[in-house]
């Protein structure tokens, strides 16, 4: 053990991507392979298997002899400030209601008779935060960015955690009975536009707030969520449930385009080095000990 523990060591980061891979294409792959048709067994079973990332990261931290609780704790720092709550519940509602704004701009038809309860948007909220998407944080943005920002800027970081977020959600799209799994190639690539936004996002909101994960997990859960409330007219998109492809790329494009804008607002503003105006946690503030060889990405 203590060889392996040596090894992981050396190779925190090339570990911790493999170990969440691991981990979550077991699971979710199985669940792809099994053919479970969509239910709450099957999305408590894709959220379990969301968490490879944390997983990854707490296997890393204990081999290398770190603290699993400075790292937990970046989950529980919830004292960063009103403005930067502010930030990161109204942030989501700011970036729907620009997409709507793009939406009905190009033609996009919407239905303002019916809303969803505030109550459903609250549960999306929660649940989001600690299982449907949030529990992936730490891992991301708790253990492999600050590592990651140790050698390169947040932006560069930023894009690197991108990219291995987008990969490693794979087996969504290879499942018929996930939303991912019916998009077409064009929203495909689109929601990969979006992650790769979205990963400054979040880089933006760890940094500035010195590590709070948790901000950042609210902050995620917050822009999944936000397609409850997004009036386009459902009998329009789906019109005799067919999916109207023009309608629904439409959706996404405006989707996506304030979520690429929010992206260059904050480098220009930020910069591309730190993406706020202060420090980055370091690989140590994410309970990290300080490294005995030098590391490497593989």
């Amino acid at each position: 053990m203590s060889s392996i523990s040596t090894w992981i060591d050396q190779h925190r980061l090339l570990s911790f991507v493999v170990i969440a891979y691991a981990f979550t294409w077991t699971i979710q792959g199985a669940l792809a392979y099994s053919g479970i048709e969509a239910s709450w067994t099957h999305s408590i079973l894709i959220g379990f298997g969301g968490f490879g990332p944390p997983i990854g990261a707490a296997v890393v931290i204990w081999a290398s002899g770190g603290s699993l609780r400075t790292w937990v704790g970046q989950m529980f720092k919830w004292r960063i400030g009103v403005k930067w709550w502010a930030l990161a519940i109204g942030l989501p509602f700011i970036i729907l209601s620009l997409g709507v704004l793009l939406f009905v701009l190009a033609g996009g038809p919407i239905d303002l008779t019916e809303f969803e309860s505030p109550f459903i948007y609250l549960f999306a909220m929660t649940w989001g935060t600690v299982w449907g998407g949030g529990q992936e944080d730490l891992g991301w943005r708790g253990f492999m960015l600050p590592i990651l920002q140790n050698s390169y800027s947040a932006l560069v970081s930023s894009a690197i955690v991108g990219v291995t977020w987008a990969a490693w959600h794979l087996p969504l799209f290879l499942n018929a009975t996930t939303t991912h799994g019916g998009w077409p190639l064009s929203q495909q690539l689109l929601w990969m536009v979006s992650i790769l936004a979205g990963s400054i996002l979040w880089t933006w909101m760890y940094n500035s707030t010195g590590g709070s994960v948790l901000a950042v997990a609210v902050f995620h859960a917050g822009v999944n969520a936000m397609g409850i409330f997004h009036p386009a007219d459902p009998e329009a998109l789906i019109p005799n449930g067919v999916p109207d492809p023009w309608l629904n790329l439409l959706a996404e494009v405006t989707g996506a385009v304030p979520l690429v804008l929010i992206a260059i607002l904050l480098v220009f503003v930020y910069g591309a080095d730190r993406l706020a105006n202060r420090d980055p946690p370091t690989p140590q503030d994410a309970g990290l000990p300080p490294e005995t060889e030098s590391e490497d990405l593989g």
